[in-house]
């Protein structure tokens, strides 16, 4: 635990955090945000954080070892795709007894591992510590250390026991994980001026496959993406990109700051969601080549597709553009979607009304209002009460949340689309704008809400009797009980 400990604090002391510098060293040392009490781990602990950042690398077994629940209830939270291996689906862990937890669970530890690579042969093997194992002392880095020198595969550890912090600090500690046993540990078989790496996409819904047309169009080569529809040769050989982008700061700022110290990758943030973002991040990824070493005409040619792109989709989003002008919208997300995604909407013409911002940085916020403005409707934590008191006042006439939140907008019979990382839809690039306009538009104009708004048969009797008399099979019953 005390390799654990240093590592946290290194994560605390985030240089590239403006927020996190401008603390004095006692505050810094607490963290970046409020430590989960017993109990209240809503939103996602440490080991859920890493657990979801390392998942899409979809070609690695992913093993959890701890009790079975820790597997299961993190198991595919986060809709990542894959455009080949599929071994990330499956759900792997030591699944660990209390015999275990009495004499150690190494040894069940180490069985495991050797199960998996002979059954599944993958490049790699993912092991993740969780709370049982953490505090009953297993040193998984110890045992992935001697299965590694005895299968000659690497078994990396990832150190993020639940009880160390929230979700946010396990997606740093992912990366730490990344840094310290996979980044640099391979070669490219060749390498161009025009490769970048992405960091913090997750091709959720499959979105990476929205921009990924478009960089090849320009002849720009994704050499990793962290991690999204990743393989483990790309990720151990992203060290030897010209530029990177960082789409998830909070989640992966330490990735791209140390890679831009160790192997001088100069990266930049940016947002794939929207029209405007969209053009903006392909100018700067272009820019940023050109800078390395890339022909100038990379630029133009940059430009021309950019043009090309936003006269074909703003034809395409005309029609919507006319019924959704000055729809209320409800936002309740967090990180860089927060700002990204209000961005997005307004330029449809679509009022945003309300954003969450529990889980974004203050440069996420900063945006916010330059969005806005300084009077943005930002909270840090609005309760399901609150969300139902502003729709079934009007106040929003759609809200836009995760799964969890979904109910909140039923109750109050308003409509609700899917934001989140267990969406089904990809919402990403030019396309995805399109295809985000297209499910609010659905949304909005269904005609389902006109009729779970009337009022209930029995809502509408005016007659007093006894309400008995309105159920005969329960009269029946009571006649007879």
């Amino acid at each position: 635990m005390s390799s654990l400990s240093g590592k946290i604090q290194e994560v605390f002391n985030e240089p590239g955090c403006g927020k996190n510098q401008a603390k004095g060293a006692k505050e810094r040392k607490k963290g970046c945000t409020k430590q989960l009490q017993p109990g209240a781990a809503a939103g996602g602990c440490a080991f859920d954080g890493a657990k979801i950042a390392l998942q899409p690398i979809t070609d690695v077994a992913h093993l959890v070892h701890g009790p079975i629940a820790c597997e299961g209830n993190s198991w595919d939270n986060r809709g990542a795709k894959s455009s080949g291996p599929l071994i990330y689906r499956t759900g792997f862990t030591t699944d660990i007894n209390e015999t275990d937890v009495v004499f150690g669970g190494e040894k069940r530890l180490f069985k495991s591992i050797k199960e998996i690579l002979d059954k599944y042969d993958p490049p790699a093997v993912f092991v993740y510590q969780t709370c049982v194992t953490a505090l009953i002392g297993d040193d998984i880095e110890a045992v992935c250390k001697a299965a590694t020198q005895k299968f000659g595969k690497p078994i990396i550890p990832v150190n993020a026991p639940g009880f160390v912090g929230n979700k946010n600090l396990g997606n740093k500690l992912a990366g730490e994980a990344l840094l310290d046993h996979v980044i640099g540990t391979q070669e490219p078989d060749y390498t161009t001026p025009y490769d970048i790496n992405i960091i913090g996409e997750y091709n959720l819904a499959g979105e990476l496959w929205q921009i990924k047309p478009l960089l090849d169009e320009l002849g720009i080569r994704i050499l990793a993406c962290i991690s999204g529809d990743a393989r483990y040769h790309e990720v151990a050989r992203s060290h030897r990109a010209k530029a990177a982008m960082m789409v998830c700061s909070k989640a992966m700022i330490n990735i791209s700051r140390k890679m831009e110290e160790r192997y001088n990758i100069p990266f930049f943030e940016g947002s794939f969601y929207g029209i405007s973002d969209m053009s903006d991040s392909l100018r700067q990824i272009a820019q940023l080549l050109v800078q390395q070493g890339a022909p100038d005409e990379l630029l133009a040619r940059t430009e021309a597709l950019i043009q090309r792109e936003e006269a074909r989709v703003w034809k395409k989003l005309q029609p919507y553009k006319e019924r959704l002008n000055g729809k209320r919208v409800l936002l309740i997300t967090g990180g860089v979607k927060s700002w990204s995604v209000v961005a997005a909407l307004q330029e449809i013409g679509i009022e945003i009304v309300g954003t969450s911002v529990k889980k974004s940085t203050k440069e996420d916020k900063d945006r916010i209002k330059e969005l806005m403005g300084n009077d943005a409707h930002m909270f840090d934590d609005m309760t399901p009460r609150e969300m139902y008191k502003m729709l079934k006042d009007a106040k929003a006439e759609i809200m836009l949340s995760g799964g969890r939140s979904q109910f909140i907008a039923l109750k109050a019979k308003m409509p609700w689309l899917d934001i989140n990382q267990e969406r089904h839809h990809a919402y990403a690039s030019y396309d995805g704008m399109v295809a985000l306009v297209e499910e609010i538009d659905k949304a909005l104009f269904n005609p389902i809400w006109e009729q779970v708004r009337l009022a209930a048969p029995w809502e509408k009797q005016s007659d007093t009797r006894d309400e008995t008399l309105s159920y005969p099979h329960y009269s029946s019953l009571v006649a007879t009980s």
